[in-house]
C-alpha cells in the first residue's frame, strides 16, 4: 500500500491531464498558468511515483505509452469526481443542509415529485437530494436521511410513518381489449400477465382474491418498475396489475382502461422512514412535517 504521504497531488495529476489531452507540455503550461518546466518536473515526478513511463517522443512528437493511456483513464474519473463534488457544495451555500430522501423509481416520479411543490420557498436552506431505490434502505448503514419504502412497516432502528395502502388493478391499453366485455377474470390469461419483479405474487393473489386460479400467474414479460410495467401497458404488450394512485393520469386520459372490475387491496402500505435517532433532527423533522401537511395528517 503506497504511504499517503506519497501520493500524487491534485497538481500533478491536473499537469498529466492537460499534457495527455493536448499532447504538448506548452499547450498544457499555457493552459494552467504554470511555466513549461514546472508542468515538466510534475509530469517527471509522477512517472517516477509511479515507475513508468507516460509519455514518449516519437518523430518529435509526444505520445502517451499504454501505462500512461491507462492512467488517464482514472485520472480523469478523479479529475472529474473532485470537480463534481466541489460544485456540489459550492452550490448549497454556507447556510444549507442537504437531506438525503431515497424512494422507490416510480412512487417518487408520480407521488412524491409533485408534493415537495413549495418546499424550497418554506425552506430554502434545506436542500433536498432524492435518491431512487428498488428496495428499501438500510437507513443505519446508507447516507440517506429518510426513506419512503412500501412494505408491512418496519425497518430497523427506524421509526416508520405510515402513509396510505393502495389498491392494485389490472389495466392494458383500451385497444386490446376485445369488443365484447370479458366474463370471467380468468380470460386476461389471453391478454398476456405483465410482472412486476416486486411483486412477484401480485397476479396469484388477485385471482386467489376472487376464488380463480390461472396457471398463467406468474408467466409473462417482467419489469423491474412499475413505470416500465405501465408503458408496457400503454404500448399494447398486455395487462399489468398496478396501484391506481400510480396510474390515475392516464386512466383519466383514456390511455389504459380497467380490464377487470376488481380491486385487490395491499396488506402493506407505504411509509416514510427515519432513523430513531434522528426523529428530534430539524431538517429531519420539517420534511416528515411537509408530508404530514400534504396528507392532512398532523403528529
Amino acid at each position: 500500500m503506497l504511504n499517503k504521504r506519497h501520493l500524487p497531488s491534485m497538481t500533478a495529476l491536473q499537469c498529466f491531464e492537460a499534457v495527455a489531452r493536448h499532447l504538448s507540455f506548452t499547450r498544457a503550461s499555457e493552459e494552467l498558468a504554470l511555466t513549461q518546466s514546472a508542468v515538466s518536473k510534475q509530469v517527471a515526478q509522477l512517472e517516477e511515483m509511479l515507475q513508468h513511463l507516460l509519455f514518449r517522443r516519437v518523430r518529435r512528437r509526444l505520445q502517451l505509452t499504454p501505462a500512461g493511456e491507462l492512467y488517464l483513464q482514472e485520472v480523469r474519473k478523479i479529475l472529474s469526481q473532485v470537480e463534481l463534488s466541489t460544485q456540489y457544495l459550492l452550490s448549497y451555500g454556507g447556510e444549507t443542509e442537504v437531506l438525503r430522501v431515497s424512494t422507490p423509481p416510480t412512487f417518487g416520479a408520480r407521488w412524491l415529485v409533485p408534493q415537495l411543490n413549495g418546499w424550497r420557498h418554506r425552506h430554502p436552506n434545506i436542500h433536498l437530494d432524492l435518491r431512487q431505490e428498488l428496495e428499501p434502505v438500510d437507513l443505519l448503514q446508507s447516507r440517506c436521511d429518510l426513506a419512503f419504502f412500501f412494505g408491512p412497516g418496519t425497518l430497523p432502528g427506524a421509526e416508520c410513518v405510515r402513509l396510505f395502502g393502495e389498491e392494485m388493478v389490472p389495466v392494458c391499453a383500451p385497444s386490446i381489449l376485445p369488443p365484447q366485455p370479458l366474463t370471467d377474470p380468468l380470460q386476461l390469461d389471453g391478454l398476456v400477465l405483465l410482472q412486476n419483479a416486486t411483486r412477484p405474487e401480485a397476479w396469484h393473489e388477485w385471482f386467489a382474491s376472487l376464488d380463480r386460479r390461472s396457471e398463467h400467474s406468474f408467466h409473462g414479460p417482467r419489469f423491474d418498475t412499475f413505470y416500465m410495467c405501465i408503458r408496457a401497458a400503454q404500448a399494447g404488450c398486455g395487462v399489468a396489475l398496478l396501484p391506481r394512485f400510480l396510474v390515475e393520469e392516464e386512466l383519466q386520459e383514456g390511455k389504459l382502461a380497467i380490464a377487470w372490475p376488481h380491486a385487490l387491496e395491499s396488506r402493506s402500505a407505504y411509509y416514510l422512514a427515519y432513523p430513531e435517532h434522528a426523529a428530534a433532527v430539524p431538517k429531519v423533522r420539517a420534511f416528515v412535517e411537509w408530508i404530514g401537511e400534504r396528507l392532512g395528517k398532523t403528529e
